[in-house]
């Protein structure tokens, strides 16, 4: 029997791929050291790590429609928790990226397989209310990601931090193993994976979405990747770096206060949008000019409030025309924008240069944002 998904435990599982993300950024310069590599390639295991989410994101995704929902979460919860431990034993800096992206696989189920039970359960006007509430919850996640791996990586190295991880994964498993109840609908089909994918890549709306769910992703995680090594050049302490992660929070959830006060005066999904890409512009440019200082983190917080308004709506509107394959189509359209949000952050990693990335992020935000408003008002006229 179909029983809905408490709202507590789905959004544990939505907050772990960002505090399992998060929790890792402020040990990338002990990584660095430890292993003696560059900071480019102690950045680049994020940018792998995004990548083999993705995969991760359309294997979970079909097993979602296949197998269950439940047993889906199960077993990539269990994949984590195995890939954690690994990494935790790594003593070669390429043993640790080959752990990270079987880590990064297993923790995809926690953002498909969840999106999917959550859609199972809510629909309309009740699911984006859904999706703002998970809003401000991934708003906290970061901070405590950010201020658990800054105790950790000061007080026990990057090794502690790893530890972390493979006790958080354990735990998650052991609560959804008890509680987690199985979801999906009986008139959900184990759709064709090409026909569907076909059908996807022939939708102007998915690709917009899928870009704009990157570049927004791009603005945030460019920031975990990027920040940690700012703050080294400006002498300042691994701890300040975990600290900044509540001014970020605190920008979230004002953009998650700002999104739900706006819809509830008849704001647009796509207006809110178009507003977010442009705050998202205005404040990467402030962060561009103000990279020297450790000020720059002020204008961060109008990127990230950016976030917070434009997720939720992204997310809640994305897949309404493939509400059959819920679970398939939820999978493609991650593989879509996270392998674009890996490519991204590849490119961030190279360049070094966090100003420069969150100006790229605004500056195509900004039409696609526009051009998803302009479609929507011409389809409500009709």
């Amino acid at each position: 029997m179909q029983r809905n998904i408490g709202l507590t435990l789905a959004t544990a599982l939505m907050m772990f791929p960002q505090i399992v993300e998060t929790i890792y950024s402020p040990a990338l310069p002990k990584i660095a050291q430890g292993f003696s590599v560059t900071a480019e390639q102690a950045a680049q295991t994020l940018s792998l790590y995004f990548l083999a989410f993705a995969l991760g994101v359309v294997v979970w995704g079909r097993m979602c429609d296949r197998i269950g929902r439940r047993p889906a979460m199960l077993v990539g919860l269990l994949v984590y928790g195995v890939a954690s431990v690994a990494a935790l034993l790594s003593h070669q800096f390429e043993m640790l990226l080959a752990a990270r992206m079987l880590a990064a696989f297993g923790a995809a189920v926690g953002s498909v397989g969840t999106q999917t039970m959550l859609r199972d359960t809510f629909a309309g006007a009740e699911l984006a209310k859904v999706f703002s509430v998970m809003g401000i919850a991934l708003a906290i996640s970061p901070a405590i990601g950010m201020m658990t791996g800054s105790a950790l990586s000061s007080q026990f190295g990057h090794q502690g931090v790893f530890t972390g991880l493979a006790l958080l994964a354990f735990v998650l498993f052991g609560w959804s193993a008890v509680t987690l109840p199985e979801t999906r609908p009986r008139h959900v089909l184990t759709m064709p994976l090409l026909k569907t994918l076909i059908m996807m890549l022939r939708d102007l709306a998915i690709w917009r979405t899928a870009i704009l769910v990157a570049l927004f992703n791009l603005g945030l995680f460019g920031y975990y990747q990027l920040a940690p090594f700012e703050f080294e050049r400006l002498g300042l302490s691994t701890e300040a770096f975990g600290y900044s992660g509540l001014a970020l929070a605190f920008g979230v959830v004002l953009g998650s206060i700002l999104n739900k006060r706006l819809l509830r005066r008849g704001w647009s999904s796509e207006r809110l949008v178009t507003l977010a890409s442009l705050l998202t512009l205005a404040g990467s440019v402030l962060v561009a000019a103000s990279i020297t200082s450790w000020l720059f983190i002020l204008p961060m917080m109008l990127v990230v409030l950016a976030y917070g308004v434009a997720i939720p709506n992204i997310l809640a509107t994305a897949l309404t025309a493939y509400g059959d394959r819920a679970g398939t189509a939820g999978a493609l359209l991650g593989l879509l924008y996270y392998l674009m949000l890996g490519g991204g952050l590849v490119l961030a990693a190279w360049s070094q240069a966090l100003g420069l990335v969150l100006v790229c992020c605004g500056v195509v935000a900004v039409p696609l944002a526009i051009a998803s408003h302009h479609q929507a008002l011409a389809a409500s006229e009709d």
